[in-house]
């Protein structure tokens, strides 16, 4: 049974021309004998009728109490319209569907509501229904806890949702369709050079999502990864084949020779606050500093400890908190807000001499200072200030040749 799995998000089903690009991407693939997995993501996005966000927003109107677990039993709403409405355009066309819900399709969650995590995947239904239909049609975004409650997986749950089934279906491929034809080296509304690219790995990819690329959810790649499943992040308005994200020894497939790129891309993440602790008596300061973060559900980045203190960065809207926090506890806090992380990310950073030499040189060569930086095998980080962050993304991707 050769199985593929595709996803289509909300802008790919929002619109009559929308939906019908959709139909022609599962009739090509049907031509092609794959028996199809079809997960979707609720129509639109807020303001239109039944996307999440407008279902939110219609909560927050009529007294904005509503309870994590019924809001999830709201937000599941808008997947089976989606997922209901493309079951009867395909029908209309001939084309045998059926619809299961995220619980109907398997999926077993953690009762975390508004953010559950799958603790497993039983895709019996999925695999009995293909016997007897050509499309199997599965709402993204949402499961069911081993109470039979309705959860939803969060933003970007869909992309998770399309992975997760793909590894339990050992299918052949994962097709994740968006409103960009693939995965570019640089966010394209603020480096007008940026280009696509044809494969990426795993590894960069996840960096790329968990640094600010909002093409597809982190958590949906490292599945992926976990499971060896390939994925191909397309555009729903053409027939490109969009990114290929695999191994890198996968990349070899694609172009003969050495894969030798070291930098795949830059990303980034605003509105994040620097905070930086220093005290005479060290002594449990870093303990002190961080286990209080962690009590007040405050999300800490860019940490960097020395012998007289430390030095991290929070959220724009959670630094506030985090200084009251620690004035709590006698501790004098500085801080700089409106800043962003920039990253430069791709396999073969590591070992490479002169990466950071490079990045310095761009940014010196711009007057942007750096305020703080880390790295990792797949990563080198800055901190700016915000309003230097697409001069510093628009010089590091000129510097690294990415709109080669």
């Amino acid at each position: 049974m050769r199985i593929l799995v595709q996803k289509f998000g909300g802008t790919s089903l929002s619109t009559p021309q929308a939906r019908t690009h959709v139909i022609g991407h599962i009739q090509r693939e049907l031509a092609n004998h794959y028996q199809l997995v079809v997960v979707v993501s609720a129509m639109g996005r807020r303001g239109e009728p039944y996307a999440t966000d407008t279902l939110l927003d219609w909560i927050g109107h009529n007294g904005n109490a509503l309870p994590d677990r019924e809001r999830d039993l709201l937000l599941c709403c808008g997947e089976i319209i989606s997922a209901s409405t493309l079951c009867s355009l395909l029908q209309h066309e001939g084309i045998t569907a059926t619809v299961l819900t995220g619980a109907q399709a398997g999926f077993l969650t953690d009762d975390h509501f508004g953010n559950a995590r799958i603790k497993d995947v039983k895709p019996e239904r999925v695999l009995k229904e293909l016997e007897s239909h050509q499309v199997v049609i599965v709402t993204g975004f949402q499961g069911q806890t081993d109470s039979g409650d309705f959860t939803t997986l969060g933003r970007g749950g869909s992309d998770t949702s399309a992975t997760a089934l793909g590894a339990a279906l050992r299918a052949e491929m994962v097709d994740i369709y968006t409103d960009v034809n693939g995965i570019l080296t640089a966010d394209p509304r603020i480096v007008e050079d940026a280009k696509p690219l044809s494969y990426v790995s795993y590894t960069e990819i996840c960096n790329m999502a968990h640094q600010g690329a909002k093409v597809i959810h982190p958590r949906a790649v490292e599945i992926a990864m976990q499971s060896q499943i390939p994925v191909r992040v397309r555009s729903t308005f053409s027939d490109n084949e969009g990114t290929l994200v695999t191994q890198p020894e996968g990349f070899r497939d694609i172009q003969s020779g050495i894969v030798d790129r070291f930098v795949t891309g830059v990303a980034y993440v605003s509105n994040i606050t620097q905070i930086s602790v220093e005290c005479d008596r060290t002594e449990g300061l870093q303990l002190k500093v961080f286990k209080s973060m962690a009590e007040h559900s405050i999300s800490v980045d860019f940490i960097n400890v020395t012998p007289t203190g430390v030095l991290y960065t929070v959220f724009d809207s959670d630094s506030e908190k985090a200084i009251e926090v620690l004035q709590s506890l006698d501790l004098k806090p500085k801080s700089l807000s409106g800043c962003a992380k920039v990253s430069v990310i791709g396999g073969g950073i590591n070992g490479v001499p002169g990466i950071m030499a490079k990045i310095v040189e761009s940014l010196s060569e711009h007057d942007i200072p750096i305020l703080q930086s880390a790295d990792s095998n797949t990563t080198i980080w800055v901190l700016v200030k915000k309003e230097d962050m697409a001069q510093a993304l628009r010089a590091l991707h000129h510097k690294f040749e990415l709109h080669r």
